[in-house]
């Protein structure tokens, strides 16, 4: 699945990771593909299953019955 990057700098910050964030908003490209840039994702700390839950808009929501 694709997902901006702004969405995942977004999520980092607002738990607190700014330093993930920094990170990420060099590494990581515009839109971020859940299972191509998956080790990219993991040396943030982020499961790819459980970003697409903690999205902001509701994302998460409109996926669960998805099984992810």
């Amino acid at each position: 699945m694709q997902i901006d990057k702004a969405q995942i700098l977004e999520l980092l910050r607002s738990q607190g990771d700014t330093d993930k964030a920094a990170q990420a908003e060099t590494e990581q490209p515009d839109q971020v593909d859940t299972d191509q840039h998956a080790g990219l994702l993991s040396k943030l700390g982020i499961n790819p299953a459980d970003l697409l839950g903690k999205l902001p808009g509701g994302l998460g929501d409109k996926l669960g019955g998805l099984g992810l």
